[in-house]
C-alpha cells in the first residue's frame, strides 16, 4: 500500500469517528431534551423529581422522582416519626395492592422454569394476606374516615405529592397535608410496627 493510500484511509477513519461522535451528540441532546420535557410536564402535573448536580467532567446523573413522604419531610412539613409511620402503611398498602393471580386448576407444576412454583405462590398470597390485615389494622386507627384514609393511600401508598394527588389548587393542596398530617399523627401515637 502506498504511503497516500495509507494516509487516505487513516483521514477516512478519522473522518468516520467524527461523524460517528457528531451523531452520539446529536442523540445524546435529543435524549437529554425528552427527558426534560417529560420531568417539565410531570413537575406541571405535581411530581417532585431531584437530580443531583454532576460534577465537572462527570456524565449527568439520571432525574430521582421524589415520593410524596420524601418531599413533604425535605419540605420540612413531616416529622421523622411521622414519615415512618407513612413508609409502614404504604408498604402495606403495596403489598395488599399486588394480588396475586392463582390459577383455577389443579395443574400447577412446582419448579417449572416458565411457571412460578406452588410454594412460591402460596407465600406471596400469604404475604398479600398479612398486608391485607395490617392495612385493615392501620385504617381502623385511622377510625375508618374516608378523607384520612383516602390522604394516606394516596400520598403514602401511591406515593403522589400533594399537588399530584389533590383535585383543586392550592387551598386543596394544603387541606390534603393537614388531613394527612392528622392521620400520620393518628398511625404514629398507635406506634404500630
Amino acid at each position: 500500500m502506498s504511503r497516500a493510500a495509507y494516509l487516505a484511509r487513516l483521514e477516512r477513519e478519522r473522518l468516520i469517528r467524527v461523524e460517528q461522535q457528531g451523531r452520539a451528540r446529536l442523540e445524546a441532546r435529543r435524549v437529554a431534551e425528552g427527558v426534560a420535557e417529560t420531568v417539565a410536564l410531570s413537575e406541571a402535573r405535581g411530581a417532585q423529581f431531584e437530580a443531583p448536580p454532576a460534577a465537572r467532567g462527570e456524565r449527568q446523573r439520571p432525574y430521582r422522582r421524589l415520593a410524596g413522604l420524601d418531599w413533604l419531610l425535605r419540605k420540612g412539613r413531616l416529622t421523622t416519626a411521622q414519615k415512618a409511620a407513612g413508609e409502614r402503611y404504604g408498604r402495606c398498602y403495596r403489598v395488599a395492592q399486588g394480588e396475586v393471580a392463582i390459577a383455577s386448576t389443579l395443574d400447577i407444576k412446582p419448579g417449572g422454569a416458565a411457571e412460578t412454583p406452588l410454594t412460591a405462590v402460596i407465600a406471596r398470597a400469604e404475604a398479600n394476606a398479612r398486608a391485607r390485615d395490617a392495612l385493615s389494622a392501620y385504617r381502623d386507627t385511622l377510625r375508618g374516615q374516608p378523607s384520612l384514609v383516602a390522604a394516606c393511600d394516596m400520598i403514602c401508598g401511591e406515593e403522589l405529592t400533594p399537588r399530584e394527588a389533590a383535585c383543586g389548587g392550592d387551598r386543596e393542596i394544603y387541606r390534603l397535608e393537614a388531613v394527612l398530617e392528622v392521620a400520620l399523627d393518628m398511625l404514629a401515637a398507635k406506634g404500630m410496627v
